[in-house]
């Protein structure tokens, strides 16, 4: 599963609009990319691949929950 809350935290966190990151996976419109990190569409795994590495994140930290998550 992938942690769509850390996705949209380590975003906000980095400043990053959702336009930018639209525009590095190839979209036209954000609204694409909006529809991902809010949970309406599933990424495919290049999408994936990209968007951790714009984060600076492995992938396995975005499709599983930390540790602190499952206690």
């Amino acid at each position: 599963m992938i942690d769509l809350e850390k996705i949209k935290k380590l975003r906000k966190e980095k400043g990053i609009k959702m336009g930018d990151i639209a525009k590095e996976l190839g979209y036209k419109y954000y609204q694409s990319y909006y529809r991902i990190e809010n949970g309406k569409r599933k990424p495919s795994l290049d999408k994936l691949f990209k968007i951790s590495e714009i984060l600076n994140i492995s992938i396995e930290e975005l499709i599983k929950k930390g540790e602190e998550d499952e206690r």
